[in-house]
């Protein structure tokens, strides 16, 4: 008869049980605090007179100009309805996008932030 070797198993961790999983720490939770929002997205920046068309022309914070853009975009349907990440540009959104006809959202953000001071 073959001897049963005692002993861990070649490559098996250190301390490690068969069949056992590693206890987790225990996650500390703090009470419901809201994140704060940083201080750059709400310091209130002047829009451009093409981008002051669309938003209007006193200074908001950054957040608020992207709301008061999609709620615009979206006011006037201006979604390509087949791809809607891709956004068609009106008469008062073309200055703002550059002259460019469409733009996908992601590039929007870019050319709006060129137009704020």
């Amino acid at each position: 008869m073959a001897s049963k070797k005692k002993g861990g198993k070649k490559g098996a961790k250190k301390g490690a049980k068969k069949g056992k999983k590693p206890a987790k720490k225990a996650a500390k939770k703090k009470g419901a605090s809201k994140r704060k929002p940083s201080a750059a997205f709400m310091r209130p920046l002047t829009p451009s007179a093409q981008l002051a068309v669309v938003v209007g022309a006193s200074p908001l914070p950054r957040t608020e100009v992207t709301k008061k853009l999609w709620g615009y975009i979206k006011r006037k349907g201006l979604q390509d309805a087949k791809n809607r990440r891709m956004i068609n540009a009106d008469d008062a959104l073309r200055p703002v996008f550059g002259g460019k006809n469409q733009v996908s959202m992601f590039d929007m953000t870019k050319l709006v932030s060129k137009h704020l001071k």
